[in-house]
């Protein structure tokens, strides 16, 4: 966006302002509004509130630096003491001052504009946030939460977490815990004043106590009520063995009707045993009921929708009930491929010559499904427009025919400057040109510039400019900008990588993926293994069979669908099954396990020695072995001769790769076989390694 866009300045206001965040004069302009419902991923931003420049507003074009005008004239004082931070002042950093995490600890959103900051105790806290009215709250029971609270007016409703105790939005006035780092902890100011103990009907012979968390549920708790409530506050009868939450106990009318059903639903105050016909898990209490259907459902599933749409498949699916509705020769969900009750609810595929079928559980799962609910009678096609290019190929210059096709033999391409020429066959002038898309090795057929090194493979210069993904639950936009540093970090095989890459721009999410993660499916045949495996996303006290990692909750992994003993995370799921070494003329071929003698666990080029059970590139052939990354490299995904930064170093770094004359690596002395990292300026003239940069300022004391 620039000013030319927007209304120049008028008389009477301030012309230019110096501001302490940016080095250049800002000047005063005015940008016309548009009203939309959805965030234009490439919409200008206030770089103070990080919301998008509109109205009166102060920037400088050259630099795209923007700031609101009620931001740039905030009197922010260059360090505060803060009630939620008392143990060190905090200091106000602008944007291009920090190397911080980017939560606030507060609202838990992620920020790049202004904040406030204890570079002691990483703490971080939004302009907005820093500037809310607080008191601490009197007499608020230990046995709820261990630490003081404080109480927040949150007029504009900055804080929008979910409440610690019914797990629904804040909204409104609200407590908060400034001890709770690691988890933050806000109550919805009723939530904090409800009663210590209640009468209730589920349970007459005894009251119900309040507590922080279900005692009666254990932590890997697999029940309904655990699936669907997660965790937060209860009421609970420890002789009873019974848990009550908040959903039910404040949000439980008698009577509920729905648009997608005829009938009205009645509740059954009282503890008893049942299987809901909607989702076919069980429950322990309170059911509603059907009387003319004969139906008994949790409170959560009178609302299911009745049609979907999920990244796992390329069709709306629609919820079924009844065995009519559905024929299939196999009832396993795609999902979790467990089979499937279809005497109770499910999701399914209503197009004809489609066998799509899951649990509800498993469709509307929070990580799979993004919570949009389709049409009756929503078609997936109406969204396509026909008048707009599906790829980044904004012009065909020239076309070839070949049998009865028509191919593009000359294009320009949105992420290029140059035309690009079609290569079918034959080879580049160098042997490590590498694919400017998904920085994998050249091969044909891929486009070229005659006037720079500039290659795409012809399927990289054909992505769409959007695509489902079954890792994300969300649309992922193709884009070719790295991060501040030059390179990026796939969040699905966590590979740092350079290149192009699909991203998530929905609300705070920042989701992105590499090319060879986008092509993987939410099934998998490794050659690892016997079975095929399938993708999952609870994973908890889950390893990787290949590496040994325990897999952390937030990453996608693949399972056994028979249920062996076997997953692999995305990192070794890709892993090339081939490779190449200097003083071999054969390919190396991706090895799962060893039968040598164990004086053989060595690697022929660091010579040092292999766990016996790990994976390792072999060549039957000459009999040599090498460790995982001493064959592909610590930098696979980096193009060559690309530079790029760090905050560990002054000056840009060139990515090259040594293959005979390896120098040593200036952190950890030893050599750079493989991709490195070089700095080319005269006063430095160094190597290193990637995994040695944190160390880098050490080596220079």
């Amino acid at each position: 966006m620039g000013m030319s866009e927007c209304e120049s300045r008028t008389e009477g206001e301030t012309m230019e302002l110096q501001h302490f965040s940016h080095p250049h004069p800002l000047v005063f302009f005015k940008c016309q509004t548009v009203a939309s419902e959805e965030v234009d991923p490439e919409a200008a931003l206030c770089l103070g509130c990080e919301k998008p420049v509109e109205g009166w507003s102060y920037g400088c074009n050259q630099c795209e630096f923007y700031l609101h005008k009620g931001c740039a004239e905030l009197e922010l004082a260059p360090k505060i003491q803060h009630p939620f931070h008392p143990k060190h002042p905090l200091t106000l950093l602008p944007n291009s001052d920090r190397y911080m995490s980017g939560i606030c600890d507060l609202c838990g959103k992620k920020f790049g504009g202004f904040v406030y900051n204890c570079s002691d105790c990483s703490f971080d806290l939004h302009i907005n946030c820093a500037l809310l009215q607080s008191s601490i709250a009197a007499n608020f029971p230990n046995s709820l939460h261990p630490h003081p609270l404080f109480f927040i007016q949150n007029h504009n409703n900055e804080i929008e977490p979910h409440c610690s105790g019914c797990q629904k939005p804040i909204s409104g006035p609200i407590y908060h815990c400034s001890d709770c780092t690691y988890t933050i902890f806000n109550l919805h100011k009723e939530c904090a004043e409800l009663p210590l103990e209640i009468n209730h009907p589920y349970d007459r012979k005894h009251p119900l106590t309040l507590l922080p968390q279900p005692p009666t549920h254990p932590q890997k708790c697999s029940c309904y009520l655990c699936r669907i409530q997660w965790k937060g506050f209860v009421y609970s009868c420890s002789l009873c063995n019974f848990d009550l939450s908040l959903d039910d106990f404040l949000f439980s009318p008698p009577t509920i009707t729905v648009a997608s059903h005829e009938h009205p639903w009645m509740l059954v105050s009282r503890k008893m045993w049942f299987v809901c016909d909607f989702c076919g898990t069980d429950g322990d209490h309170s059911p509603y009921h059907c009387d003319t259907c004969v139906l008994f459902v949790h409170k959560n599933c009178i609302s299911l929708p009745r049609h979907i749409m999920i990244t796992r498949h390329s069709h709306t699916i629609s919820l079924s009930y009844s065995l009519r509705q559905i024929q299939v020769e196999d009832w396993m969900c795609k999902i979790c491929y467990t089979e499937v009750d279809i005497n109770y609810g499910h999701y399914c595929c209503p197009a004809s010559c489609c066998r799509y079928i899951a649990h509800v559980r498993c469709a509307t799962d929070k990580a799979i499904w993004d919570g949009r609910i389709m049409l009756e009678g929503y078609d997936e096609r109406s969204e396509e427009v026909v008048d707009e290019p599906w790829n980044l190929i904004t012009d065909v210059v020239e076309q070839i025919r070949i049998g009865e096709l028509m191919v593009a033999s000359e294009i320009k391409h949105s992420y290029h400057d140059h035309n690009l020429r079609l290569t079918f066959s034959g080879k580049t002038k160098d042997d490590d040109s590498q694919c400017d898309g998904c920085t994998r090795p050249i091969s044909t057929p891929f486009y070229s510039c005659e006037q720079c090194k500039f290659f795409l493979h012809k399927d990289c210069a054909e992505l769409p400019k959007e695509m489902p993904h079954p890792f994300h639950k969300h649309l992922l936009t193709l884009s070719n900008s790295d991060d501040e540093y030059g390179y990026s970090q796939c969040d699905a095989c966590g590979c740092v990588y350079q290149g192009f890459r699909y991203r998530c721009y929905e609300g705070d999410c920042s989701f992105q993926i590499d090319i060879q993660c986008m092509l993987l499916s939410d099934t998998l045949k490794h050659p690892s293994h016997e079975h095929s495996l399938f993708l999952f996303h609870d994973k908890e006290g889950t390893s990787c069979s290949a590496c040994f990692r325990e897999l952390p909750s937030w990453d996608v992994a693949y399972r056994c669908m028979r249920r062996c003993d076997f997953s692999l995370d995305v990192g070794c799921a890709t892993l090339p099954l081939t490779a190449w070494y200097k003083y071999d003329r054969h390919p190396l071929i991706l090895t799962y396990s060893d039968d040598s003698e164990p004086s053989q666990f060595y690697c022929d080029l660091c010579e040092k020695e292999r766990e016996p059970n790990d994976w390792f590139y072999y060549c039957a052939d000459c009999d040599n072995s090498l460790h995982l990354n001493c064959a592909i490299g610590d930098l696979p995904y980096m193009k060559l001769g690309n530079k790029l930064k760090d905050y560990s170093h002054e000056h840009l770094l060139t990515v090259v790769k040594n293959i005979w004359n390896c120098p040593p690596c200036i952190v950890c002395g030893e050599v750079c076989n493989g991709q490195a990292l070089e700095c080319k300026e005269s006063e430095c003239n160094f190597t290193v390694h990637w995994y040695c940069l944190w160390n880098l300022p050490e080596a220079f004391e």
